[in-house]
């Protein structure tokens, strides 16, 4: 797919109706692969239909606020958007139950004591003992909970009421000048995330890197490491708990 070349656009040309129906066609393939790739993990009443339509809104959004001028591609911009706005109307059906958003705070909290105190992974041992949990329960609450990874590295910020808007590829593409606070710049907050996946075990950064830099599906991690499906589900749960109890902490001193 080539890069729409939107420095040539005027404003009024953004909003044209025919401009925006071209780029609505170009881009449909790339927005039901997008809602496919979020669909899969979520349960069979959920419409796919309607994260499609939400994605043609971010898509909409991302025509009418791209800036060319913070040299971006309208691609990455775009993807940014449609996820964003799928992941907005995920939220807003309230799909995952409060009882399981709460073990997977419980597991998040969990992952933070014990690594704070320990400096460095805590083993799955060690959080089930903190937990005063067996290993199989905890093994067992890890597969509840990961309906709440969903989020993922999308939504690190929405335990917080005044950054549940706010996700991690925002913060990326933000220009400097546009933070909420100056102390801390969008490049150290690249730096700190590249961090915090290298300090995963492993396996998991293994599994955080083909799911969200290769691209691949659950399943097909599986094939790759010889893992069922539902350990890959595990083990991805396990690493975005510890990131987003790492990267919790970040967004609160951002929003200071």
């Amino acid at each position: 797919m080539q890069d729409i070349a939107f420095p040539d656009l005027t404003e009024e040309q953004k909003l044209n109706p025919k401009v925006r129906a071209k780029v609505i066609g170009e881009f449909s393939p790339l927005i039901k692969y997008i809602a496919s790739r979020i669909a899969i993990r979520l349960p069979p009443h959920i419409d796919l239909n309607d994260l499609i339509n939400a994605g043609v809104i971010g898509l909409i959004d991302a025509i009418e606020k791209f800036d060319a001028t913070k040299q971006i591609k309208f691609k990455t911009y775009a993807e940014f958007r449609i996820r964003g706005a799928i992941l907005d109307e995920l939220r807003s059906m309230d799909w995952v139950p409060r009882s399981v958003r709460q073990k997977a705070r419980k597991v998040e909290d969990a992952y933070s004591r014990l690594e704070y105190t320990l400096g460095r992974p805590a083993s799955d041992a060690e959080v089930a003992r903190e937990m005063n949990v067996d290993i199989d329960s905890f093994h067992k609450l890890l597969s509840e909970t990961a309906s709440v990874s969903l989020l993922s590295l999308d939504d690190l910020g929405e335990n917080d009421a005044d950054l549940s808007k706010r996700n991690l590829l925002e913060y990326i593409l933000q220009d400097e000048k546009d933070w909420p606070s100056h102390k801390i710049r969008y490049a150290e907050v690249r730096e700190i995330v590249a961090r915090g996946i290298m300090g995963l075990p492993d396996k998991e950064r293994m599994v955080v890197s083909l799911y969200y830099y290769d691209e691949l599906t659950m399943k097909e991690i599986g094939h790759v490491l010889k893992f069922t499906e539902s350990r890959v589900s595990q083990i991805h749960t396990k690493a975005i708990l510890r990131l987003r109890s790492k990267m919790q902490k970040l967004f609160k001193e951002i929003g200071q």
